[in-house]
């Protein structure tokens, strides 16, 4: 009987499970079929929002504040995505100089332990980062111009409307956001995780209150260019970041089943779906 009970007690017993594992996806150790198929989802989202919302409000608003026939939203959307991506191109060139320095000095113990070094890891890492970080900007601008659009409200009803407009729209980019960022970030580093959820969580009111101060300045045409600029250069961020590092070839680490070209097609249909569905109340 001894030496059952010292082999019970020398057995691993089972451990409690965290419960924030349930709540937050900074604790959650995600299985690659969620991050496959919501990869695909949030990339949905992200095109999708950025073509129907972001473009068709700065082009809406372009034409209520000229009589030009000239294409700024769309020329906006293109300098937005080619932005991006010259961020891009100088991170990884700047990173990768740096990473070849690291390579040479240290190629002889990683050959030694039958290595190779691989510096395109650390070069996406940074890109990644670039790239959240504009995504995160994108969403926080789009939020305040949200928010002015309440605070601008001539009655209580439109504030209302807008408000519960807005509502749908960050709870769908807010999810979206959330698996973005455990796609280009990893490794979830809590302060980051906290500083983009924080951001994007206060833009809103911030917005609310600069649209009152607009409303009482009776500014509101300035605010219209500031908002359709920012909006059109915002499409094409969206775009880039949707299509390079959400839609792209995003593969399983492990054997996923539902990996699968089929199943993301309907990943992102969803995502787009959704965006499609929501814009019938915007």
């Amino acid at each position: 009987m001894l030496t059952a009970v010292t082999v019970t007690l020398t057995q691993p017993q089972p451990q409690p499970k965290n419960p924030t594992s349930g709540v937050s996806p900074y604790f959650l150790k995600w299985n690659e079929e969620f991050l496959v198929l919501g990869t695909q989802f949030a990339g949905g989202v992200f095109l999708g929002t950025g073509m129907m919302h972001f473009l068709s409000d700065a082009n809406e608003t372009f034409q209520d504040l000229t009589t030009l026939g000239y294409p700024f939203a769309f020329m906006l959307s293109c300098a937005g995505y080619l932005l991006t991506m010259l961020a891009d191109r100088v991170i990884s060139h700047v990173y990768g100089k740096h990473s070849s320095f690291d390579v040479e000095n240290q190629v002889s113990n990683r050959y030694r332990n039958d290595e190779r070094p691989n510096s395109k890891t650390g070069i996406s890492s940074a890109s990644s980062l670039v790239d959240s970080i504009l995504l995160i900007v994108a969403l926080c601008c789009h939020s305040v111009f949200e928010g002015i659009e309440i605070g601008i409200a001539d009655s209580k009803a439109y504030a209302w409307k807008a408000l519960w407009t807005i509502l749908i729209h960050k709870i769908i980019a807010a999810v979206a956001m959330v698996i973005a960022l455990l796609r280009m970030i990893p490794d979830r580093a809590f302060i980051s995780c906290a500083a983009y959820v924080f951001a994007f969580g206060i833009s809103s009111p911030i917005g609310v209150g600069i649209g009152i101060i607009i409303d009482d300045t009776r500014e509101g045409r300035v605010a219209d260019w500031i908002f359709a600029i920012s909006m059109g250069i915002a499409c094409g961020v969206f775009i880039y970041v949707s299509i390079n590092h959400l839609l792209r070839d995003y593969r399983a680490q492990k054997t996923a089943s539902f990996d699968t070209p089929y199943h993301k097609l309907l990943a992102v249909t969803l995502g787009i779906g959704l965006i499609a569905v929501v814009m019938i109340w915007d």
